[in-house]
């Protein structure tokens, strides 16, 4: 990373622009349409987060290949590598996250999460699974896609860790479309597991500015096609795993 300082420090500067013009930005079209409707638009803050992804995809320089279509609405199952899945997979079309409660609490990161609508949640506390629950249905009635990182965390994308049942409970109730995606990348200048991947010990700063200094960065997205869930949503979550496991290596 050394030999690409003025990189960083640029790109590193761009970030902080760019995050606080996208909160402008909502604070300017979301809110005052949020206020008028007397509730949370989750399509407006959908298409507000793919419209500033695409800003930080040109900066970064991520490329992104898709394969098959983003589904319009339902349950999305993707594999889990890194805070940047969610800046990609919504270069592809709005949608929303489920993701990790401890987020909101990272500068810029967090506020840039909550106006995103994402869908915070304690995966160890049932409470907070049941009332996630709630919302990913108040999203998907609002013809949404949510995103589920089944795994639960993150990987360094050697595999896809078991699938946790708990959040389609909703999908199997409700009897939603659930869509697998199967996401990896690739690195010129670096391997993927350790500079791009977001697991194990690793902090946030230093990872992010470390991803600053990669030259490009290409993502392979591919979608599987929307199923229905089924009755058992265990069955469902070793069906899905199956399904995510063999997109990804169509790609290899």
């Amino acid at each position: 990373m050394r030999r690409h300082t003025f990189r960083v420090a640029w790109r590193f500067w761009l970030f902080l622009w760019m995050s606080g013009t996208a909160l402008w930005d909502f604070r300017r079209r979301v809110r005052p349409i949020e206020k008028k409707r007397g509730g949370v638009d989750y399509l407006e803050r959908a298409r507000w987060t793919q419209r500033h992804a695409k800003r930080m995809c040109r900066f970064i320089q991520v490329e992104v290949e898709t394969v098959g279509t983003p589904p319009p609405a339902g349950i999305v199952a993707c594999n889990h590598m890194s805070y940047l899945d969610i800046v990609v997979l919504v270069w592809t079309h709005p949608m929303v996250f489920v993701s990790k409660a401890e987020v909101e609490n990272w500068p810029v990161v967090g506020a840039l999460t909550a106006c995103a609508g994402s869908v915070l949640v304690r995966r160890e506390k049932r409470g907070d699974v049941a009332t996630a629950a709630q919302q990913i249905e108040a999203v998907v009635q609002q013809q949404v896609p949510v995103v589920i990182f089944l795994e639960g965390t993150s990987s360094g994308g050697d595999g896809v860790l078991p699938f946790r049942s708990s959040l389609l409970e909703p999908a199997v109730v409700r009897q939603w479309p659930v869509t697998p995606i199967g996401l990896d990348y690739r690195l010129d200048d670096g391997s993927v597991a350790d500079e791009v991947a977001y697991w194990r010990d690793m902090t946030f700063l230093p990872h992010f500015l470390n991803l600053l200094s990669k030259r490009r960065i290409r993502a392979r997205i591919s979608f599987g096609k929307p199923r229905q869930p089924g009755t058992d949503r265990k069955a469902l979550a070793q069906e899905l795993h199956s399904e995510v496991v063999g997109l990804r290596m169509e790609g290899k």
